[in-house]
Protein backbone atom coordinates (compact mmCIF):
# COMPACT_ATOMS: atom_id res chain seq x y z
CA UNK A 1 0.00 0.00 0.00
CA UNK A 2 1.37 3.40 -0.93
CA UNK A 3 2.32 5.79 2.57
CA UNK A 4 0.24 9.01 2.22
CA UNK A 5 2.52 11.86 2.52
CA UNK A 6 -0.02 13.59 4.67
CA UNK A 7 -1.62 11.14 7.36
CA UNK A 8 -5.48 11.72 8.73
CA UNK A 9 -5.69 14.12 11.79
CA UNK A 10 -8.77 13.55 14.04
CA UNK A 11 -10.71 16.14 14.23
CA UNK A 12 -9.65 17.34 10.77
CA UNK A 13 -11.64 17.89 7.50
CA UNK A 14 -10.40 16.04 3.92
CA UNK A 15 -11.26 15.82 0.08
CA UNK A 16 -11.07 12.09 -0.72
CA UNK A 17 -12.21 10.99 -4.26
CA UNK A 18 -11.54 7.93 -6.29
CA UNK A 19 -12.48 7.07 -10.26
CA UNK A 20 -12.70 3.88 -11.80
CA UNK A 21 -9.58 1.89 -13.00
CA UNK A 22 -8.78 3.05 -16.49
CA UNK A 23 -11.20 5.90 -16.18
CA UNK A 24 -14.04 2.78 -16.54
CA UNK A 25 -18.30 4.16 -16.30
CA UNK A 26 -17.99 2.55 -11.91
CA UNK A 27 -21.90 3.88 -11.71
CA UNK A 28 -24.31 2.25 -14.71
CA UNK A 29 -27.53 3.25 -14.11
CA UNK A 30 -29.55 3.70 -10.54
CA UNK A 31 -29.39 1.26 -8.81
CA UNK A 32 -25.57 1.31 -9.03
CA UNK A 33 -25.80 4.93 -7.61
CA UNK A 34 -28.16 4.23 -4.90
CA UNK A 35 -26.01 1.28 -3.81
CA UNK A 36 -23.21 3.47 -3.54
CA UNK A 37 -25.12 5.81 -1.24
CA UNK A 38 -26.98 2.86 0.84
CA UNK A 39 -23.14 2.13 1.41
CA UNK A 40 -22.02 5.11 2.24
CA UNK A 41 -24.79 5.04 5.10
CA UNK A 42 -24.04 1.51 6.23
CA UNK A 43 -20.39 1.65 5.97
CA UNK A 44 -19.88 4.42 8.47
CA UNK A 45 -20.16 1.82 11.43
CA UNK A 46 -17.22 0.45 13.15
CA UNK A 47 -18.90 -2.96 12.91
CA UNK A 48 -18.58 -5.54 9.76
CA UNK A 49 -21.57 -4.79 7.01
CA UNK A 50 -23.92 -7.29 7.01
CA UNK A 51 -24.94 -8.27 3.18
CA UNK A 52 -28.41 -8.48 4.77
CA UNK A 53 -28.41 -5.12 5.26
CA UNK A 54 -29.33 -4.37 1.98
CA UNK A 55 -30.92 -6.12 -1.02
CA UNK A 56 -34.37 -6.30 0.07
CA UNK A 57 -34.90 -2.90 1.61
CA UNK A 58 -35.73 0.23 0.06
CA UNK A 59 -33.66 2.78 0.30
CA UNK A 60 -35.12 4.74 2.81
CA UNK A 61 -35.51 1.63 4.86
CA UNK A 62 -31.45 0.81 4.54
CA UNK A 63 -30.83 4.85 5.66
CA UNK A 64 -32.57 3.98 8.91
CA UNK A 65 -30.59 0.88 9.93
CA UNK A 66 -29.38 1.36 13.53
CA UNK A 67 -25.16 1.78 13.44
CA UNK A 68 -22.52 1.51 15.94
CA UNK A 69 -19.68 3.67 16.22
CA UNK A 70 -18.82 5.92 12.93
CA UNK A 71 -15.23 5.61 11.54
CA UNK A 72 -15.56 9.08 10.16
CA UNK A 73 -18.63 12.30 9.81
CA UNK A 74 -19.16 12.79 6.19
CA UNK A 75 -20.00 16.44 5.61
CA UNK A 76 -20.32 16.27 1.68
CA UNK A 77 -20.96 13.77 -1.16
CA UNK A 78 -21.08 13.97 -5.33
CA UNK A 79 -20.87 10.59 -7.34
CA UNK A 80 -20.50 11.02 -11.02
CA UNK A 81 -20.35 8.12 -14.00
CA UNK A 82 -16.60 7.02 -13.17
CA UNK A 83 -15.42 8.84 -9.82
CA UNK A 84 -16.87 9.93 -6.63
CA UNK A 85 -15.84 13.14 -4.04
CA UNK A 86 -16.72 12.59 -0.58
CA UNK A 87 -15.79 15.61 2.07
CA UNK A 88 -14.89 13.23 5.44
CA UNK A 89 -13.71 14.05 8.85
CA UNK A 90 -11.51 12.28 10.64
CA UNK A 91 -13.30 10.89 13.99
CA UNK A 92 -10.94 8.69 15.70
CA UNK A 93 -7.66 7.39 14.74
CA UNK A 94 -7.57 5.24 11.09
CA UNK A 95 -11.30 5.98 10.35
CA UNK A 96 -10.74 7.57 7.01
CA UNK A 97 -9.08 5.01 6.05
CA UNK A 98 -11.35 1.75 7.26
CA UNK A 99 -13.97 3.37 6.22
CA UNK A 100 -12.86 4.30 2.70
CA UNK A 101 -11.46 0.21 2.33
CA UNK A 102 -15.17 -0.90 3.41
CA UNK A 103 -16.91 1.50 0.86
CA UNK A 104 -14.80 0.20 -1.96
CA UNK A 105 -14.39 -3.15 -1.18
CA UNK A 106 -17.87 -3.61 -0.58
CA UNK A 107 -18.97 -1.38 -4.06
CA UNK A 108 -17.08 -3.83 -5.97
CA UNK A 109 -17.76 -6.98 -5.16
CA UNK A 110 -21.45 -5.82 -5.56
CA UNK A 111 -20.50 -4.09 -8.86
CA UNK A 112 -18.23 -6.97 -9.99
CA UNK A 113 -21.16 -9.85 -9.23
CA UNK A 114 -24.06 -8.01 -11.42
CA UNK A 115 -21.70 -7.49 -14.17
CA UNK A 116 -20.10 -10.35 -14.19
CA UNK A 117 -16.43 -9.02 -13.59
CA UNK A 118 -13.35 -9.89 -11.93
CA UNK A 119 -10.53 -6.86 -10.45
CA UNK A 120 -9.86 -3.77 -8.81
CA UNK A 121 -12.86 -1.22 -9.86
CA UNK A 122 -11.63 2.17 -8.83
CA UNK A 123 -7.65 3.31 -8.66
CA UNK A 124 -5.28 2.12 -5.46
CA UNK A 125 -5.05 3.91 -3.03
CA UNK A 126 -7.79 6.28 -3.38
CA UNK A 127 -6.55 10.65 -3.59
CA UNK A 128 -7.15 12.76 -0.40
CA UNK A 129 -6.09 16.22 0.23
CA UNK A 130 -6.68 18.17 3.70
CA UNK A 131 -8.78 20.95 4.33
CA UNK A 132 -6.86 23.30 6.13
CA UNK A 133 -9.44 25.70 7.06
CA UNK A 134 -13.42 26.94 7.88
CA UNK A 135 -13.19 28.53 4.11
CA UNK A 136 -11.48 25.66 2.61
CA UNK A 137 -13.79 23.23 3.63
CA UNK A 138 -16.69 25.26 2.47
CA UNK A 139 -14.84 26.09 -0.96
CA UNK A 140 -14.46 21.92 -1.14
CA UNK A 141 -18.28 21.49 -0.26
CA UNK A 142 -18.86 23.76 -3.14
CA UNK A 143 -16.70 22.27 -5.69
CA UNK A 144 -17.95 18.51 -4.58
CA UNK A 145 -21.58 19.85 -4.87
CA UNK A 146 -21.17 22.28 -8.53
CA UNK A 147 -19.35 18.68 -10.16
CA UNK A 148 -22.71 17.83 -11.99
CA UNK A 149 -22.35 21.29 -13.36
CA UNK A 150 -20.31 19.88 -16.92
CA UNK A 151 -23.78 17.88 -17.65
CA UNK A 152 -25.97 20.99 -18.07
CA UNK A 153 -22.95 24.33 -18.83
CA UNK A 154 -19.96 22.21 -20.12
CA UNK A 155 -17.88 25.64 -19.56
CA UNK A 156 -18.56 26.79 -16.16
CA UNK A 157 -15.52 26.25 -14.92
CA UNK A 158 -14.30 29.20 -17.55
CA UNK A 159 -16.85 31.71 -15.78
CA UNK A 160 -18.85 30.81 -19.11
CA UNK A 161 -22.66 29.98 -17.76
CA UNK A 162 -25.29 30.51 -20.73
CA UNK A 163 -28.52 29.45 -18.61
CA UNK A 164 -28.14 30.05 -14.44
CA UNK A 165 -31.42 29.39 -13.51
CA UNK A 166 -31.60 26.02 -15.99
CA UNK A 167 -28.33 25.18 -13.76
CA UNK A 168 -29.15 25.81 -10.34
CA UNK A 169 -32.31 23.69 -10.84
CA UNK A 170 -30.46 20.93 -12.30
CA UNK A 171 -27.54 21.09 -9.83
CA UNK A 172 -30.41 21.11 -6.59
CA UNK A 173 -32.30 18.11 -8.77
CA UNK A 174 -28.97 15.91 -8.80
CA UNK A 175 -29.98 13.12 -6.75
CA UNK A 176 -26.38 11.63 -6.37
CA UNK A 177 -24.94 14.32 -4.59
CA UNK A 178 -25.65 15.99 -1.09
CA UNK A 179 -27.20 19.60 -2.28
CA UNK A 180 -30.37 18.59 -1.85
CA UNK A 181 -29.70 17.79 1.43
CA UNK A 182 -28.15 20.29 2.79
CA UNK A 183 -30.62 22.75 1.24
CA UNK A 184 -34.01 20.99 2.22
CA UNK A 185 -35.02 19.56 -1.05
CA UNK A 186 -33.70 16.08 -1.13
CA UNK A 187 -34.79 14.57 2.41
CA UNK A 188 -33.76 11.25 1.98
CA UNK A 189 -29.80 11.63 2.10
CA UNK A 190 -29.49 13.46 4.85
CA UNK A 191 -28.64 10.23 7.10
CA UNK A 192 -25.47 9.51 5.48
CA UNK A 193 -24.69 13.21 6.36
CA UNK A 194 -23.31 14.29 9.50
CA UNK A 195 -25.69 16.80 11.35
CA UNK A 196 -23.00 19.06 12.36
CA UNK A 197 -21.72 19.83 9.25
CA UNK A 198 -25.62 20.62 8.14
CA UNK A 199 -26.02 22.83 11.18
CA UNK A 200 -23.28 25.09 9.85
CA UNK A 201 -22.49 24.78 6.29
CA UNK A 202 -23.87 27.34 4.71
CA UNK A 203 -25.66 27.42 1.52
CA UNK A 204 -24.71 30.22 -1.26
CA UNK A 205 -25.99 31.54 -4.11
CA UNK A 206 -25.19 29.83 -7.53
CA UNK A 207 -22.91 32.48 -8.62
CA UNK A 208 -20.90 32.55 -5.34
CA UNK A 209 -21.11 28.74 -5.28
CA UNK A 210 -19.90 28.39 -8.52
CA UNK A 211 -17.26 31.47 -7.36
CA UNK A 212 -15.37 29.17 -4.75
CA UNK A 213 -15.73 25.78 -6.70
CA UNK A 214 -13.73 27.08 -9.15
CA UNK A 215 -11.00 28.74 -6.48
CA UNK A 216 -10.81 25.50 -4.95
CA UNK A 217 -10.22 23.93 -8.11
CA UNK A 218 -7.58 26.37 -8.89
CA UNK A 219 -5.97 25.88 -5.31
CA UNK A 220 -5.56 22.26 -5.19
CA UNK A 221 -5.03 21.55 -8.46
CA UNK A 222 -8.03 18.87 -9.09
CA UNK A 223 -10.24 19.52 -11.80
Amino acid sequence: MTKRDTPFRVGEWYHCYNRGIEERTTFEDSQDYSRFLELLYLANDESPLRRDDIGIRTFEEVLTIPRGKKLVAIGAFCLMPNNFNLVLNEVSEGGITAFMRKLGTAYTLYFNSRYKRTGNLFLKPFRSRHASSDRFVQNLINYVHARPAVFYEPEWKTNHVVDPQFLEEHLTAYPYSSLGAHIGTRTPNIPILDAQILSVAHTVPLQKMLQEARRYSADSGIS
